[in-house]
Protein backbone atom coordinates (compact mmCIF):
# COMPACT_ATOMS: atom_id res chain seq x y z
CA UNK A 1 0.00 0.00 0.00
CA UNK A 2 2.56 2.49 1.13
CA UNK A 3 5.83 3.09 -0.93
CA UNK A 4 8.58 0.98 0.56
CA UNK A 5 10.84 3.97 -0.21
CA UNK A 6 9.50 5.63 3.22
CA UNK A 7 11.21 3.65 5.04
CA UNK A 8 14.46 5.14 3.35
CA UNK A 9 13.54 8.21 3.66
CA UNK A 10 13.13 7.77 7.84
CA UNK A 11 16.34 5.94 7.91
CA UNK A 12 17.77 8.97 6.22
CA UNK A 13 16.11 11.70 8.78
CA UNK A 14 17.41 9.97 11.52
CA UNK A 15 20.58 9.42 10.74
CA UNK A 16 21.51 12.73 8.81
CA UNK A 17 23.59 10.95 6.37
CA UNK A 18 23.41 8.62 3.22
CA UNK A 19 26.54 6.31 4.14
CA UNK A 20 25.08 5.93 8.07
CA UNK A 21 21.77 5.23 6.18
CA UNK A 22 23.41 2.58 4.25
CA UNK A 23 25.11 1.26 6.84
CA UNK A 24 21.93 0.81 8.76
CA UNK A 25 19.86 -0.92 5.61
CA UNK A 26 22.48 -2.96 4.95
CA UNK A 27 22.58 -1.41 1.85
CA UNK A 28 24.74 0.48 -0.83
CA UNK A 29 24.92 4.68 -0.51
CA UNK A 30 24.83 4.32 -4.02
CA UNK A 31 21.22 2.76 -3.64
CA UNK A 32 19.96 4.93 -0.71
CA UNK A 33 20.44 7.60 -3.32
CA UNK A 34 18.46 6.26 -6.11
CA UNK A 35 15.88 5.25 -3.54
CA UNK A 36 15.37 8.65 -2.04
CA UNK A 37 15.90 10.00 -5.92
CA UNK A 38 13.16 7.82 -6.91
CA UNK A 39 10.77 8.98 -3.95
CA UNK A 40 11.31 12.98 -4.87
CA UNK A 41 10.68 12.40 -8.42
CA UNK A 42 7.58 10.37 -7.52
CA UNK A 43 6.07 13.16 -5.19
CA UNK A 44 7.90 15.57 -7.20
CA UNK A 45 9.24 17.34 -3.82
CA UNK A 46 12.51 18.17 -2.69
CA UNK A 47 12.95 16.32 0.74
CA UNK A 48 16.37 16.82 1.61
CA UNK A 49 18.83 19.68 1.64
CA UNK A 50 22.60 17.88 0.61
CA UNK A 51 25.57 20.01 2.34
CA UNK A 52 28.82 19.28 2.83
CA UNK A 53 27.99 19.37 6.07
CA UNK A 54 25.26 16.42 6.35
CA UNK A 55 21.99 16.54 5.25
CA UNK A 56 18.73 18.33 7.06
CA UNK A 57 15.45 18.05 5.86
CA UNK A 58 13.62 20.48 3.64
CA UNK A 59 10.20 21.83 5.23
CA UNK A 60 8.19 19.67 2.95
CA UNK A 61 10.54 16.30 3.99
CA UNK A 62 9.65 17.91 7.58
CA UNK A 63 5.77 17.23 7.20
CA UNK A 64 6.13 14.14 5.60
CA UNK A 65 9.06 12.56 7.99
CA UNK A 66 5.86 13.80 10.80
CA UNK A 67 3.31 11.62 9.03
CA UNK A 68 5.08 9.12 7.66
CA UNK A 69 5.83 6.38 9.89
CA UNK A 70 1.14 7.30 10.77
CA UNK A 71 1.59 6.41 6.79
CA UNK A 72 2.79 3.09 7.28
CA UNK A 73 0.84 1.98 10.01
CA UNK A 74 -2.84 3.16 8.72
CA UNK A 75 -1.77 1.41 5.02
CA UNK A 76 -0.92 -1.89 7.38
CA UNK A 77 -4.64 -1.12 9.31
CA UNK A 78 -6.55 -0.72 5.97
CA UNK A 79 -5.30 -4.21 4.24
CA UNK A 80 -5.94 -5.62 7.81
CA UNK A 81 -9.47 -3.81 7.68
CA UNK A 82 -9.96 -4.94 3.80
CA UNK A 83 -9.07 -8.35 4.87
CA UNK A 84 -11.97 -8.60 7.52
CA UNK A 85 -14.04 -7.31 5.13
CA UNK A 86 -14.23 -9.78 2.65
CA UNK A 87 -17.06 -12.60 3.16
CA UNK A 88 -14.58 -15.64 3.11
CA UNK A 89 -12.22 -14.02 5.91
CA UNK A 90 -14.23 -16.12 9.04
CA UNK A 91 -14.03 -18.94 7.10
CA UNK A 92 -10.33 -18.93 6.01
CA UNK A 93 -7.09 -19.03 7.96
CA UNK A 94 -4.40 -17.21 5.60
CA UNK A 95 -1.24 -18.75 6.42
CA UNK A 96 2.44 -16.87 5.28
CA UNK A 97 5.10 -18.74 3.25
CA UNK A 98 8.35 -17.57 1.91
CA UNK A 99 11.74 -19.37 0.64
CA UNK A 100 13.40 -18.88 4.05
CA UNK A 101 10.23 -19.87 6.05
CA UNK A 102 8.32 -22.18 4.40
CA UNK A 103 4.68 -22.97 5.71
CA UNK A 104 5.23 -26.93 5.24
CA UNK A 105 5.62 -27.14 9.13
CA UNK A 106 2.13 -25.58 10.05
CA UNK A 107 0.73 -27.76 6.88
CA UNK A 108 1.83 -30.76 8.55
CA UNK A 109 0.42 -30.27 11.88
CA UNK A 110 -2.73 -28.92 10.17
CA UNK A 111 -4.01 -31.66 8.59
CA UNK A 112 -3.53 -33.37 12.12
CA UNK A 113 -6.37 -31.29 13.54
CA UNK A 114 -8.11 -29.93 10.37
CA UNK A 115 -11.07 -32.11 11.34
CA UNK A 116 -12.01 -30.25 14.46
CA UNK A 117 -12.42 -27.47 12.19
CA UNK A 118 -14.04 -28.39 9.32
CA UNK A 119 -15.82 -24.51 8.46
CA UNK A 120 -12.42 -23.73 7.76
CA UNK A 121 -10.17 -23.22 5.02
CA UNK A 122 -6.68 -22.25 4.62
CA UNK A 123 -5.36 -19.72 2.34
CA UNK A 124 -1.65 -19.54 1.24
CA UNK A 125 -0.08 -16.00 1.55
CA UNK A 126 3.24 -15.78 -0.09
CA UNK A 127 5.50 -12.74 1.10
CA UNK A 128 9.48 -11.56 0.33
CA UNK A 129 12.37 -12.39 2.87
CA UNK A 130 13.64 -8.83 3.07
CA UNK A 131 15.85 -7.93 5.66
CA UNK A 132 14.42 -4.46 5.65
CA UNK A 133 10.88 -5.42 5.59
CA UNK A 134 10.02 -8.37 7.62
CA UNK A 135 9.45 -6.71 10.68
CA UNK A 136 6.30 -4.90 9.12
CA UNK A 137 5.26 -8.62 7.66
CA UNK A 138 5.45 -9.68 11.35
CA UNK A 139 3.45 -6.84 12.45
CA UNK A 140 1.47 -7.91 9.74
CA UNK A 141 0.14 -11.14 11.88
CA UNK A 142 -3.69 -10.60 12.38
CA UNK A 143 -4.31 -8.70 9.22
CA UNK A 144 -2.37 -10.30 6.29
CA UNK A 145 -1.71 -13.27 7.65
CA UNK A 146 -3.22 -15.45 10.86
CA UNK A 147 0.07 -17.73 11.01
CA UNK A 148 4.04 -17.84 9.87
CA UNK A 149 6.31 -20.66 10.39
CA UNK A 150 9.72 -19.54 11.08
CA UNK A 151 12.88 -20.40 13.13
CA UNK A 152 12.69 -17.71 15.91
CA UNK A 153 14.89 -16.40 18.95
CA UNK A 154 14.68 -12.92 17.63
CA UNK A 155 13.94 -10.65 20.29
CA UNK A 156 12.17 -8.34 17.62
CA UNK A 157 9.78 -10.20 15.94
CA UNK A 158 8.96 -12.10 19.74
CA UNK A 159 7.85 -8.58 20.73
CA UNK A 160 5.57 -7.91 18.14
CA UNK A 161 4.07 -12.22 18.06
CA UNK A 162 3.04 -14.69 20.17
CA UNK A 163 5.59 -18.24 19.45
CA UNK A 164 4.55 -21.84 19.70
CA UNK A 165 7.73 -24.04 19.56
CA UNK A 166 7.22 -26.95 16.95
CA UNK A 167 11.05 -28.39 17.44
CA UNK A 168 14.58 -27.16 16.68
CA UNK A 169 17.05 -26.73 13.79
CA UNK A 170 20.78 -27.52 14.17
CA UNK A 171 23.21 -24.15 13.53
CA UNK A 172 25.31 -25.18 10.77
CA UNK A 173 27.71 -23.43 8.04
CA UNK A 174 27.38 -22.72 4.38
CA UNK A 175 30.35 -22.14 1.74
CA UNK A 176 30.60 -22.19 -1.49
CA UNK A 177 30.80 -25.70 -3.21
CA UNK A 178 33.95 -24.82 -4.80
CA UNK A 179 35.31 -23.72 -1.50
CA UNK A 180 38.02 -26.39 0.45
CA UNK A 181 35.25 -27.47 3.37
CA UNK A 182 32.60 -27.92 0.77
CA UNK A 183 34.37 -31.79 0.79
CA UNK A 184 33.75 -32.26 4.53
CA UNK A 185 30.98 -34.29 6.41
CA UNK A 186 31.35 -32.04 9.49
CA UNK A 187 33.11 -28.94 10.29
CA UNK A 188 35.04 -28.18 13.67
CA UNK A 189 35.71 -25.07 15.05
CA UNK A 190 39.51 -24.96 14.38
CA UNK A 191 38.45 -25.93 10.64
CA UNK A 192 37.23 -22.23 10.68
CA UNK A 193 40.49 -20.99 11.44
CA UNK A 194 41.89 -18.46 8.55
CA UNK A 195 38.61 -18.39 7.86
CA UNK A 196 36.12 -15.19 7.52
CA UNK A 197 32.44 -16.02 9.28
CA UNK A 198 28.58 -14.66 8.33
CA UNK A 199 26.15 -14.60 11.21
CA UNK A 200 23.42 -11.95 12.06
CA UNK A 201 25.10 -9.34 14.11
CA UNK A 202 25.02 -8.88 17.60
CA UNK A 203 21.87 -8.47 19.92
CA UNK A 204 19.14 -9.69 18.61
CA UNK A 205 19.55 -13.41 19.10
CA UNK A 206 20.49 -15.13 21.74
CA UNK A 207 21.67 -18.27 20.15
CA UNK A 208 23.67 -16.12 17.77
CA UNK A 209 25.28 -14.19 19.98
CA UNK A 210 26.31 -17.38 22.13
CA UNK A 211 28.05 -18.43 18.93
CA UNK A 212 29.59 -15.25 18.11
CA UNK A 213 31.10 -15.20 21.84
CA UNK A 214 32.25 -18.61 21.25
CA UNK A 215 34.19 -18.03 18.24
CA UNK A 216 35.64 -14.56 18.97
CA UNK A 217 37.56 -16.40 21.66
CA UNK A 218 40.03 -17.47 18.30
CA UNK A 219 42.11 -14.78 17.05
CA UNK A 220 42.35 -16.73 13.51
CA UNK A 221 38.36 -16.45 13.05
CA UNK A 222 37.11 -13.48 11.56
CA UNK A 223 33.37 -12.32 12.28
CA UNK A 224 31.36 -10.48 9.30
CA UNK A 225 27.86 -8.99 10.45
CA UNK A 226 25.25 -9.68 8.23
CA UNK A 227 21.21 -7.80 9.28
CA UNK A 228 19.96 -10.06 11.88
CA UNK A 229 17.35 -10.73 9.68
CA UNK A 230 18.74 -13.04 6.33
CA UNK A 231 17.43 -12.47 3.26
CA UNK A 232 18.69 -14.15 -0.45
CA UNK A 233 21.63 -11.76 -0.96
CA UNK A 234 23.05 -12.98 2.55
CA UNK A 235 23.04 -16.26 0.64
CA UNK A 236 23.97 -14.65 -2.72
CA UNK A 237 27.35 -12.08 -0.82
CA UNK A 238 28.87 -15.73 1.04
CA UNK A 239 28.78 -17.42 -2.19
CA UNK A 240 30.35 -14.22 -4.09
CA UNK A 241 33.10 -13.45 -1.70
CA UNK A 242 33.91 -16.90 -0.07
CA UNK A 243 32.73 -16.51 3.24
CA UNK A 244 31.59 -19.27 5.68
CA UNK A 245 27.44 -18.75 6.34
CA UNK A 246 26.31 -19.55 9.83
CA UNK A 247 22.87 -21.14 8.86
CA UNK A 248 20.49 -23.73 9.59
CA UNK A 249 19.88 -27.21 8.49
CA UNK A 250 16.28 -25.96 7.18
CA UNK A 251 17.79 -24.19 4.53
CA UNK A 252 20.29 -26.63 3.03
CA UNK A 253 18.31 -26.08 -0.39
CA UNK A 254 17.62 -22.27 -0.30
CA UNK A 255 20.90 -21.28 -2.54
CA UNK A 256 21.97 -24.17 -5.09
CA UNK A 257 25.49 -23.07 -4.98
CA UNK A 258 25.93 -23.58 -1.51
CA UNK A 259 27.15 -26.96 0.78
CA UNK A 260 25.40 -26.53 3.76
CA UNK A 261 27.64 -28.71 6.54
CA UNK A 262 26.80 -29.64 9.98
CA UNK A 263 28.88 -28.23 12.64
CA UNK A 264 30.67 -30.29 15.62
CA UNK A 265 28.50 -28.19 18.21
CA UNK A 266 25.56 -28.42 20.13
CA UNK A 267 23.63 -25.18 19.04
CA UNK A 268 20.44 -25.28 17.79
CA UNK A 269 17.41 -22.24 17.10
CA UNK A 270 13.79 -23.04 17.91
CA UNK A 271 10.90 -23.22 14.89
CA UNK A 272 7.58 -22.55 15.24
CA UNK A 273 4.20 -21.25 14.89
CA UNK A 274 3.85 -17.15 15.06
CA UNK A 275 0.67 -16.24 15.80
CA UNK A 276 -1.06 -12.50 16.93
CA UNK A 277 -0.26 -11.07 19.98
CA UNK A 278 -4.35 -9.87 20.05
CA UNK A 279 -6.13 -13.06 18.63
CA UNK A 280 -9.57 -14.73 18.11
CA UNK A 281 -10.63 -17.42 19.64
CA UNK A 282 -10.74 -19.44 16.59
CA UNK A 283 -6.72 -19.30 16.04
CA UNK A 284 -6.31 -19.48 20.16
CA UNK A 285 -8.49 -23.07 19.62
CA UNK A 286 -6.44 -23.70 16.59
CA UNK A 287 -2.68 -23.35 19.08
CA UNK A 288 -4.71 -25.26 21.85
CA UNK A 289 -5.09 -28.03 19.47
CA UNK A 290 -1.98 -28.35 18.35
CA UNK A 291 0.03 -27.74 21.50
CA UNK A 292 -1.95 -30.62 22.68
CA UNK A 293 -0.26 -32.94 19.70
CA UNK A 294 3.24 -32.61 21.37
Amino acid sequence: MYNSQLDTFICIADNGSFNKSAEKLFISSTAVIKQINALEAHLDIKLLNRTNHGITLTPAGSVLYRHAKNIIKYSASAVAEARQAMNISNTTFCVGTSILNPCKPFMDVWYRISDRFPEYKLHIVPFEDDHTGILTEIESLGGKFDFLVAACDSKEWLSRCNFLKLGEYKQCVAVSRTHHLARKRSVSIKDLFGQTVMMGKKGDSSTVDSIRSELEQYEKITIDDTPHFYDIEVFNRCEQSGAVLLTLDCWADVHPSLVTIPMKWNYTLPYGILYPLNCGKDIQNVIKEISALS
